[in-house]
């Protein structure tokens, strides 16, 4: 599961932990048609253009214009050539966006601006995500995380115990969705085929450009029972190392981080000291 901290509810699956602003992916644009990317990514050089600001904004691509935009339509055509969609637009409108979801084609589209059937001005853009796993943790070693919102009061301390996070960061310029959540190696349940996602209350999470989220388990990886391939807890102490694997739906690729893991000071898991290091 997950939770976003504009959505504050014991039920909510996904947690934004950092870019409390919109990121803007923008180009900038002239009356020839060139484009470049400003160090901010939101205003135009040519004070006279009809496109002043470009961006993708969650899982929408937003166009804004300028008041004096004498455009009656803007068209949006995805990297392989075909257009993605049209938007008209009214007199004295100054946005237009297009719902570019997570099913995408990552890659450069072009923004087409246009008077009749007359190209005024376009510009291209980047729109492609990359997912980085920044970090992974155990209730047990990070109380302050909302567990409870997250996983519910009524869920007992010793079940929290056995569930984890993954702090994943989209560092691109596009949206990029989760649709799974796996622990392989040593751990004490590990999981090659997650019923469902592996995401508590989520077939997926939405991953926008710029955003960081906590991604919660739903699959017990560092359960008290321990699975017929899985590592325990020791008295003397157990080391291994254990692959932190995403299932990305836009572009379709594996985001995987191994982590090194220490089991330590009892013979059972639920009083077991774990200790994480990154490989």
């Amino acid at each position: 599961m997950t939770r976003n901290h504009s959505h504050i509810s014991r039920r909510t699956a996904l947690r934004t932990v950092a870019g409390a602003t919109l990121v803007s992916v923008a180009g900038c644009l002239n009356d020839n048609g060139g484009s470049g990317t400003p160090s901010d990514g939101t205003t135009s050089p040519d004070s006279n253009g009809p496109l002043t600001r470009i961006a993708v904004e969650g899982t929408t691509l937003v166009v804004e214009l300028s008041e004096e935009a004498d455009i009656d339509q803007v068209n949006l055509i995805q990297p392989n050539g075909e257009l993605f969609g049209k938007r008209d637009v009214a007199a004295g409108a100054q946005q237009v966006s297009f719902e570019i979801g997570t099913a995408y084609a990552p890659g450069e589209y072009r923004i087409v601006a246009l008077k009749g059937e007359e190209t005024v001005t376009e510009t291209s853009l980047a729109i492609q995500p990359e997912l980085v796993i920044r970090d992974v943790g155990l209730y047990r070693n990070n109380p302050d995380k909302p567990w409870d919102e997250v996983y519910g009061e009524s869920q007992t301390d010793s079940k929290k115990n056995g569930e984890a996070f993954v702090t994943v960061e989209n560092t691109g310029s596009g949206p990029e969705a989760v649709v799974e959540l796996r622990f392989t190696g040593d751990v004490p349940n590990p999981v090659d085929d997650p019923r469902g996602s592996g995401i508590y209350e989520k077939e997926r999470v939405v991953v926008g450009a710029g955003e960081t989220v906590d991604i919660f388990s739903d699959s017990f990886p560092f359960g008290s029972e321990i699975g017929e391939d899985g590592m325990g807890c020791s008295t003397d102490g157990n080391s291994g190392q254990f692959t932190v694997v995403l299932e990305t739906r836009t572009t379709g690729q594996q985001v995987t981080k191994s982590y090194d893991v220490e089991y330590t000071g009892s013979d059972e898991m639920q009083n077991c000291e774990v200790t994480i290091s990154e490989a």
